[in-house]
């Protein structure tokens, strides 16, 4: 978690920034990073390290394989869009027909009504909610992102996960917690085993992705 104007910031965070400022504190950005912050003023906050000056970010591109990593300072930020309140974005009947990313959301929204722990859409689905542009596409995967913060036990992370199963599009949920990030299904599947964690500095094998 990285703070940003009196703000926490989260990994998965979308932030609307200042795109003229960002781009002259860089010494090396590719040329599609300019041309596509210009049209789209969103960066995503990425695992890494942060200071108090930097926030680490992403920045997509309109090809899979333009992605961009790159630290931000906090006064170019100029909103916060976090993945739970893009739940409430609404999804162009035309759009959820076309994409199965999208219908899966929608249905997925229905079956985890319930869900405690704060979560929401990433990746493709979540910037294309964020932005309003059309990336998400019809072999796109339905990310998403659960903020598990809080300790979830074995058996309510599996009754999360067997609630999204046959849905209209492939599903990854990723969990967070304040230390680690990990998937929810490995969580499930083989807890008390140890499962990869994911750390700002590198992945590593652990037990319990609560401890610190």
């Amino acid at each position: 978690m990285f703070h940003c104007e009196g703000h926490s910031v989260r990994t998965h965070d979308l932030l609307e920034i200042d795109v003229k400022q960002l781009i002259l504190s860089q010494t090396s950005a590719p040329q599609w990073v300019e041309e596509g912050l210009a049209k789209n003023p969103f960066v995503i906050v990425r695992r890494g390290p942060a200071t108090r000056q930097e926030i680490p970010i992403g920045v997509r591109g309109t090809e899979r394989s333009q992605r961009w990593a790159a630290f931000c300072h906090p006064k170019l930020v100029k909103s916060i869009l976090t993945p739970p309140q893009l739940l409430s974005r609404t999804i162009p009947i035309s759009r959820a027909d076309a994409i199965p990313a999208l219908r899966a959301l929608n249905l997925l929204k229905d079956r985890w009504i319930d869900v405690a722990p704060p979560w929401g859409p990433v990746g493709s689905v979540g910037f294309e909610l964020a932005t309003g542009n059309y990336v998400a596409k019809p072999e796109s995967d339905l990310d998403i992102v659960v903020y598990a913060e809080a300790r979830i036990t074995v058996d309510e992370a599996k009754s999360i996960c067997d609630r999204a199963i046959n849905l209209p599009a492939a599903i990854d949920i990723r969990a967070e917690t304040s230390v680690y990030g990990f998937a929810l299904r490995e969580f499930a599947s083989q807890s008390p085993a140890a499962i990869l964690l994911r750390t700002p500095s590198g992945v590593v094998f652990g037990r319990d992705p609560w401890g610190w």
